[in-house]
């Protein structure tokens, strides 16, 4: 099914209105994912204190470690923007941080893609075994690949090629 482009109505804004706008949403838009980037570091960092945890194996070892250090960055990358904002409050500095908010988030994504991965492969490796565990894990990362980067880089050169 394919996406029709069409172009963005003039809304009339100033720049400052604009550039307020956008930060906005894209704080709101970090607060969420930073919610569930926390979730899932809290889980990751109770594992080892788990009783089964001793039992998985050098591969396990290495997903738990890419796993809790890529939530870490996400975590960081996430919560990057709204602490920025408190300390530039009323600096002038909001389009500076907007773009650093941009690129923050989209390095928060990218890290949580590695962190829900290598998560995933890892409680499957422990349920199952190595091979569906590496399925599953290459099916998540295509997701987020596809759903997070792909899907919307594409879309931004369709409409490039638009103008």
């Amino acid at each position: 099914m394919s996406e029709v482009l069409e172009p963005l109505e003039n809304t009339g804004e100033s720049r400052k209105e604009r550039v307020d706008r956008e930060l906005g949403e894209l704080l709101q838009g970090l607060r969420v994912a930073a919610t569930g980037v926390q979730v899932l570091f809290a889980f990751l960092l109770t594992l080892p204190f788990s009783s089964g945890f001793g039992k998985i194996d050098t591969t396990g070892n290495w997903l738990f470690y890419l796993a809790v250090v890529s939530a870490a960055v996400a975590s960081i990358c996430t919560i990057a923007p709204a602490t920025q904002h408190r300390i530039l409050f009323r600096s002038g500095l909001k389009e500076l941080l907007l773009r650093r908010a941009n690129r923050l988030g989209v390095a928060g994504g990218l890290a949580l893609a590695v962190s829900m991965t290598c998560s995933t492969a890892l409680v499957l490796d422990a349920l199952t075994s190595p091979g569906p565990a590496a399925l599953v894990g290459a099916g998540v990362a295509l997701l987020c690949a596809w759903l997070w980067f792909v899907q919307p880089l594409l879309s931004l050169r369709l409409v490039k090629n638009q103008d």
